[in-house]
């Protein structure tokens, strides 16, 4: 770890939680002559510095900077993350056949039952109508009834696919949701992700993505609009219309759309200032942060914005108490998982050859999946943090590659060790132990002194009274 000059002590300002948002006043500082190194240990491959901005500036700052740790000095690189980063899941869901769809049905509410409990932020459910695996038609359904189950969770459509659906429709449904919800729903869109769903009801492929903006068009204004308006497509048509109720959500309900191979995603989040879902390894050659910049621009063009705070990446994830163990638990499922349906069902490319018991190793090794430890996922965010320039969210894709004990638990050992990592919630409290532990010795001499004080004076008025 980075030494900082000696005697110098990491004394940290109030409000530590807070450290990770970006830029804060100066904390107090004590005997140190060089108060611009104060170090935070996270308990990860990955450890946190302070140092002081510009002087120039008229309100002196501090900067949380992210330290590669290396032999050396290391290199240092500015943190992007945001103070409380949203942990939630991407429930498509994926559901290897020759299992009753009802108890699979069952599990996917069960889990977000168990996610509600152990404090994630948000969970969002698909629409498919076809190939087998991905068994919710309407997530509007599945989220009414789990919103009857759970309390605190956030639940969106992930995603609605709008070239199957009259957006006034879309709209009046959502909205709905979110007044019987208090308020915990989010609206995300997408084209349709699979192809046999639009031929089944007569769409071309290639209109999908086109109307997703003809159809998202008509729902922003309905949701921002409340004068009737007159809209027609060569699909669908508002006369007059606007919506029967207005959203319980002001001025609506977060609002994100679907980017995972085309730029058509982040195209639409520019022109409309969404939120985006995206995968955390694009296909084709495209990065993340080619990504990101054709939202950046396209918002520029329509004079909107958006955040990094709204940009979700999605990841397969499995964790347990050692990396040989999470292998192990997925190595069978997680290869009929990938050769099963996304080679032989969807059509997609093999990414390598290998076995099928061995695709997880290959994915694992080129960071398309974690399976492992939380250490692993902690430095799997680090990365996806560099490659991306910054994001809000890391959603968790949901598959039933592991037993459902086994799944349970590795979400519990997210929500204990990881999420606190880059939510702020260790940040005082290793601070404080760390400072006691400074103290230690002293504070033990302290206590001596105090002990041998009060039992010289009790002797003392013992001897007074003559009970010596």
């Amino acid at each position: 770890m980075l030494q900082g000059p000696p005697g110098a002590l990491r004394v940290l300002p109030d409000g530590c939680s807070d450290l990770i948002s970006g830029l804060y006043p100066a904390p107090t500082v004590v005997g140190a002559d060089d108060r611009r190194w104060r170090e935070l240990d996270f308990g990860s491959a990955v450890t946190y510095r302070l140092s002081r901005g510009d002087d120039s500036i008229e309100r002196q700052k501090w900067r949380l900077q992210r330290v590669r740790q290396t032999d050396e000095i290391g290199e240092i690189i500015s943190m992007t993350l945001p103070r409380r980063l949203k942990f939630g899941i991407f429930l498509a869901p994926f559901h290897q056949l020759g299992e009753d769809p009802t108890l699979a049905l069952e599990r996917d509410l069960e889990l977000i039952q168990w996610l509600d409990y152990l404090g994630f932020d948000e969970a969002w459910i698909g629409e498919h109508h076809s190939a087998g695996w991905e068994l919710i038609a309407s997530p509007e359904v599945f989220i009414g009834v789990a919103a009857e189950r759970t309390k605190h969770i956030k639940l969106g459509t992930g995603v609605t696919s709008l070239p199957y659906h009259h957006p006034l429709m879309v709209a009046s449904r959502i909205v709905l949701l979110d007044h019987l919800t208090r308020g915990r729903v989010m609206l995300g869109v997408g084209p349709g992700a699979l192809v046999t769903d639009a031929l089944m009801l007569g769409i071309e492929p290639s209109l999908q993505r086109p109307r997703m903006e003809e159809s998202m068009r008509a729902i922003v204004r309905l949701l921002t609009d409340p004068e009737p308006f007159t809209y027609k497509t060569d699909w669908f048509e508002l006369v007059n219309a606007r919506l029967h109720l207005r959203p319980f959500t002001q001025p609506h309900m977060p609002l994100a759309v679907a980017a995972a191979g085309s730029p058509s995603g982040m195209v639409l989040a520019g022109k409309f200032g969404l939120g985006v879902l995206s995968v955390s390894s694009p296909r084709g050659d495209s990065t993340l942060k080619d990504f990101w910049e054709i939202a950046e621009r396209t918002a520029v063009e329509n004079g909107k914005t958006v955040s990094r705070e709204d940009w979700r990446l999605t990841l397969h994830v499995h964790l347990a108490e050692t990396r040989e163990e999470a292998l192990a638990q997925v190595r069978t499922r997680s290869g009929a998982f990938w050769r099963d349906y996304f080679e032989g069902t969807m059509g997609f490319p093999r990414p390598f050859e290998s076995s099928k018991d061995e695709i997880v190793d290959g994915m694992n090794e080129r960071h398309i999946w974690c399976v492992g430890t939380p250490d692993d996922l902690i430095a799997a965010i680090h990365r996806l943090d560099e490659n991306s320039g910054g994001f809000g969210g890391l959603l968790v894709t949901t598959v039933d590659w592991a037993t459902r004990e086994q799944v349970r638990h590795s979400y519990e050992l997210l929500a204990r060790y990881v999420k606190p990592v880059f939510q702020g919630s260790l940040v005082s409290l290793q601070a404080s132990q760390a400072e006691a532990e400074r103290q230690a010795l002293a504070v033990q001499e302290l206590r001596d002194s105090a002990v041998a004080k009060a039992r010289a004076s009790y002797q003392a008025h013992a001897a007074s009274r003559g009970e010596g």
